[in-house]
């Protein structure tokens, strides 16, 4: 698949997505800063969440629509209170666009309903991200692959045949080659959940480009996922964890991303092809493999002992294994030391 003409494949360095979601903290000159640093960090993208309070939920106390108690970050609080404080004003979305694309960015958006699509489609978003909890909402699915954009799936909870169906009505509905995302929707995420050897079923699953959603503290499944096959990573993003925040727990910071952007690359070059033998890189090395020299001057008919007959680095003489094989004969002519073992000489 391409985004905004980028390809994200396994034969191109992992496309590095800095999602900004709540971190903004209701400040949209935070939400700017926030740009500015993803920019600055050399992350690929940067990604919203396009919803309001009424268009994800409904301002209802009922136990039903509470998160639990024990939640790390969100116990007890209501869907609603939860979204209200984290949702991202409809009339910042152009300035943050605006900003994104002036910094070189690729700027797209999760959208949670049909009123979300259309305000993406008139800032032209470079893509859209169906969020984990919406893997089965099929027509939004449906109606944001009907656009014609790259659609990215996450599939945090999701089991198999949820995931089908959801790239099945991706691809019936015009979207040819969406990309799947491994996701663990836990918020922070345990690494031990992050089942990172799922990636390539989940490719052979659905045949798309996979990548990894990650919410684990720091860099290293992320990282990690390269390894396997992730060919898109994303990763919440703030300012400084300090500063609080719905996500801020789970973000990396500035210089973090930095690091996720340098070491999935670094991850990625590392991969290279299938091959087992010398690579173009050790060629010099191959020079100073051990064999066998003349360590001591040696004249012709002295037998070869191992006092003037070592295997030494660099290569140029005979093979090490060869030793016994000399040791005993004698030298055909004179030698001085530092001369190559070779078979015409014994």
């Amino acid at each position: 698949m391409k985004i905004a003409g980028r390809p994200i494949d396994a034969e191109h360095p992992p496309f590095v997505v800095a999602e900004m979601s709540g971190n903004h903290n209701g400040d949209l000159d935070r939400a700017l800063a926030i740009v500015d640093a993803v920019a600055e960090a050399g992350a690929h993208a940067v990604k919203l969440q396009t919803y309001r309070p009424d268009t994800i939920t409904v301002d209802c106390d009922l136990p039903a629509f509470r998160i639990g108690e024990g939640h790390e970050l969100w116990g007890g609080q209501t869907l609603y209170r939860l979204y209200e404080g984290a949702h991202t004003p409809w009339e910042w979305h152009e300035p943050i666009f605006r900003r994104a694309r002036e910094r070189g960015l690729i700027a797209f958006s999760s959208p949670f309903d049909a009123t979300a699509v259309a305000l993406l489609e008139s800032l032209d978003t470079a893509a859209y991200k169906i969020a984990s909890s919406e893997i089965v909402d099929l027509p939004l699915i449906e109606r944001c692959a009907a656009t014609g954009r790259p659609l990215i799936i996450s599939t945090g909870m999701a089991s198999a045949g949820e995931i089908d169906a959801a790239v099945t009505a991706a691809r019936g509905a015009g979207c040819a080659e969406p990309a799947v995302l491994g996701c663990t929707a836990s918020y922070p995420a345990p690494p031990e959940h992050s089942d990172l050897r799922a990636l390539p079923l989940l490719r052979d699953l659905t045949g798309a480009v996979v990548g990894l959603s990650d919410h684990t503290p720091g860099i290293g499944a992320a990282v990690a996922a390269v390894a396997l096959g992730a060919c898109l990573i994303e990763k919440h993003v703030t300012l400084s964890r300090s500063d609080g925040g719905v996500d801020a727990a789970f973000s990396l910071e500035p210089g973090e991303l930095a690091a996720l952007v340098a070491e999935s690359e670094r991850a990625w070059q590392a991969l290279g092809r299938a091959r087992i033998g010398p690579r173009p890189s050790e060629r010099e090395g191959l020079r100073f493999r051990r064999s066998l020299y003349v360590v001591a001057d040696v004249s012709a008919g002295e037998p070869v002992t191992d006092r003037n007959v070592r295997s030494i680095r660099p290569a140029g003489g005979l093979p090490p294994h060869a030793i016994p094989l000399v040791i005993g004969r004698t030298f055909t002519r004179d030698a001085p030391a530092g001369t190559p073992l070779t078979w015409d000489l014994v």
